[in-house]
């Protein structure tokens, strides 16, 4: 790991890295998250019951609309193309949804940045669809668990693989 920060320049001020003499290369990254919800609203998930509607496919949308926002959101972050955005969300009996998210491109910079927002965006929106019925759900868990391409090379085991 390097101790230089790189959005930091020589005055100590933020500043977005300069990539114009980086080449391309094929990047990939996986990001995780859990919404750690009771039994009861589990079951109203599971049964479509939440009247906001099916709480797992809105999620997914949220999910894949906040990959393709990251650099809206995260001052320092390039805009980027996105080549690939796939959110997976799955319903636990004992625990609530469990959230992946995969990233894919081929560009000058990863890919992390947009798994991780793909996850809290995922996360934020169960919330949303389930806090009339359980305001104390809990978001955690959120962390990079692989990415792949640039000059640092692999980090983590892959989880997912062939697109899910």
């Amino acid at each position: 790991m390097s101790s230089k920060l790189t959005h930091i320049n020589a005055d100590g001020e933020p500043h977005i890295v300069d990539l114009s003499a980086k080449k391309n290369s094929r990047r990939l990254a996986q990001a995780e998250g859990w919404v750690e919800l009771a039994t009861a609203t589990i079951q109203l998930i599971q049964s479509n019951a939440i009247h906001k509607g099916n709480v797992l496919s809105i999620a997914q949308l949220a999910g894949i609309c906040g990959a393709k926002k990251t650099a809206d959101i995260i001052p320092l972050c390039h805009p980027i193309p996105i080549d690939a955005v796939e959110v997976r969300l799955t319903l636990h009996e004992n625990r609530g949804v469990h959230i992946m998210a995969e990233v894919r491109n081929e560009w000058k910079t990863g890919v992390e940045m947009e798994a991780l927002m793909a996850v809290s965006s995922a996360a934020l929106c169960v919330y949303d669809m389930i806090k009339a019925v359980q305001k104390n759900a809990t978001i955690t868990g959120i962390c990079l668990l692989y990415k792949e391409g640039g000059k640092s090379g692999v980090f983590g085991k892959r989880i997912l693989e062939n697109n899910y």
